[in-house]
């Protein structure tokens, strides 16, 4: 038996969209070919929506639009208060992104994607972001803001990494949005997904 005693040389520190796809299980309960990692992605996404971080609001209080744009796209939107507002401008998170770690799981699902585009906007003020994964390809870009505050993320999932028969479900009530310890499902936030997908008359699932 080899005694081996361990140094800081012998630790390998992982840049975080490095450490989603070496272990995606920790974030999403499962890897890259399992024919749940879909939903799971979906679920993850949601929940966030319905327990953010506290820095951004309480649970149960926003309101998200989740629209499936293709078996392997989906975007989120939500009417997330902004900071920045009074600030005048956002303080960058990831690879100087517009997803900080208030929104892990967001970026999260971003590292698992091909391409990323996010949308912020507040006081009359709206920043569009595109970005391969995680990683940024150009600073914020202005763009014209709804009324109003908040996200908006869509996300193409990359098939070199998740598989090619990575399918978004099509089962969206048995979808479950809710955090593992929630016990309390009261309040005014729920997330809408919304499904048109294959020509269908679109397909819309309340989750409170």
């Amino acid at each position: 038996m080899t005694d081996h005693s361990y140094d800081a040389a012998d630790i390998k520190v992982l840049v975080f969209d490095a450490a989603v796809r070496k272990r995606p299980g920790m974030y999403f309960g499962v890897e890259p070919g399992n024919p749940q990692l879909p939903a799971k992605l979906l679920c993850a996404v949601g929940r966030h929506v319905l327990h953010p971080a506290t820095s951004v609001a309480p649970s149960h209080t926003l309101h998200g639009l989740l629209e499936i744009t293709s078996d392997s796209s989906f975007t989120i939107s939500m009417d997330q208060p902004h900071a920045w507002e009074v600030s005048g401008a956002p303080v960058l998170g990831y690879f100087d992104s517009l997803l900080g770690p208030e929104w892990w799981l967001l970026a999260a699902a971003a590292a698992m994607s091909g391409q990323v585009a996010v949308e912020m906007w507040c006081g009359g003020r709206g920043l569009r972001q595109v970005h391969t994964g995680i990683r940024p390809l150009t600073a914020p870009q202005e763009f014209h803001a709804p009324q109003g505050s908040g996200t908006s993320v869509n996300f193409t999932f990359d098939p070199a990494y998740v598989g090619p028969h990575f399918v978004l479900p099509a089962d969206l009530e048995d979808l479950d949005l809710h955090h593992p310890d929630c016990s309390e499902t009261a309040g005014s936030g729920h997330v809408l997904i919304q499904d048109p997908r294959r020509g269908r008359a679109a397909q819309e699932v309340l989750h409170h």
